[in-house]
């Protein structure tokens, strides 16, 4: 990967020394990213961790068994580690719509239904929004 020379510091207050970065969001390879400062509770690879959204389930099967394989493991909520410690969430990308919808009841069992996952299901956090 290369960087494409784009990037945005967001400033929050958060863990850490006053004036440090919560977010930051950048791009690599045309790919946006965003950083989060999870604070010194974490070792090395939590706060160093990518979010990676997807438009189809395919996609997000793919990269989820690519990133768990050869010794890659699973964990809640679209989270995983990969075969060198890396955290990962991989999020469908209507969450957004379904975890913060017009319908409160739905989202939160679209909420519900992403905490009893391990890989995000797009038509199941769909149904259970939909009721």
């Amino acid at each position: 990967m290369t960087m494409s020379g784009t990037g945005t510091c967001l400033w929050f207050d958060g863990p850490g020394e006053p004036g440090s970065a919560l977010t930051v969001a950048f791009e690599l390879d045309w790919r946006s990213f965003t950083g989060l400062n999870g604070g010194p509770q974490f070792t090395f690879n939590e706060p160093i961790s990518f979010v990676l959204s997807f438009d189809s389930q395919a996609e997000l099967d793919e990269k989820w068994d690519a990133l768990t394989a050869d010794g890659g493991m699973e964990s809640q909520c679209g989270w995983l580690k990969d075969k060198f410690g890396v955290s990962w969430q991989l999020v469908p990308a209507m969450m957004p719509q379904v975890l913060s919808g017009l319908d409160p009841a739905g989202a939160q069992r679209a909420m519900a239904a992403m905490m009893g996952m391990k890989k995000l299901v797009i038509a199941e956090l769909q149904a259970a929004y939909d009721g």
